[in-house]
C-alpha cells in the first residue's frame, strides 16, 4: 500500500467525525449582551462584540422582570444553561432567571417570580408587534442557528435595561 492509500484510509475515518465534536472556540461566543433598549443581542468574544442580532423583547419590555406574567424581560447577570432543539419557537436557550435574588424579592412580594425566560426563534423583522413574548428574547430563526452554533451551555448573559 503506498504512503498517501495509507494516509488516507487513516485519516478519512477520524474526519468523519469531525461534526460530532464542538465547534472550534474561535468559533464561539464567550458572552451574551443583551442591550434591551436599542433591541439587540449581541454576541461577545474577548470583550469584543462578534455579532449582533435585532431583537424582540416582552410584551411589557420596560424594567425588570418582577413576577409572572408581567410581559418583562429580565435585566442583570445570568447563565444560558440548557437548550431545546423542539421548541415550539424553533429553537431555544434558556436564561436561568429566577436566580435567588428574583426568587427572594418575589417572596417578599408574595407573588411568583415566573420563568422559562429563553432566547428563541420565531421572530420577525416584519411587522408592527416588535415586543410580543411573555418575557422572552426573540430573534429570526436564521438568526437563532448562528447563535445556538456559536453559544455553548454556561456561557454568561448581561441584560441591560
Amino acid at each position: 500500500m503506498k504512503r498517501r492509500d495509507f494516509l488516507v484510509t487513516l485519516v478519512a475515518p477520524v474526519l468523519a467525525l469531525v461534526p460530532l465534536f464542538p465547534a472550534h472556540a474561535r468559533d464561539q461566543a464567550d458572552r451574551v449582551l443583551v442591550d434591551k433598549s436599542d433591541r439587540q443581542l449581541y454576541l461577545l468574544r474577548g470583550g469584543k462584540v462578534w455579532k449582533s442580532y435585532p431583537i424582540g423583547l416582552g410584551f411589557a419590555p420596560d424594567g425588570h422582570k418582577r413576577r409572572e406574567g408581567d410581559g418583562r424581560t429580565p435585566e442583570g447577570d445570568y447563565v444560558l444553561d440548557w437548550r431545546n432543539p423542539k421548541s415550539q419557537f424553533y429553537l431555544s436557550i434558556h436564561i436561568s432567571y429566577p436566580d435567588a435574588d428574583d426568587k427572594a424579592s418575589a417572596s417578599a412580594r408574595n407573588e411568583p417570580p415566573g420563568g422559562a425566560i429563553f432566547i428563541h426563534g420565531r421572530h420577525s423583522l416584519t411587522g408592527a408587534r416588535r415586543d410580543w413574548t411573555l418575557g422572552c428574547i426573540a430573534v429570526t430563526d436564521a438568526a437563532m442557528d448562528e447563535i445556538w452554533a456559536a453559544v455553548p451551555n454556561g456561557t454568561p448573559i448581561t441584560i441591560r435595561p
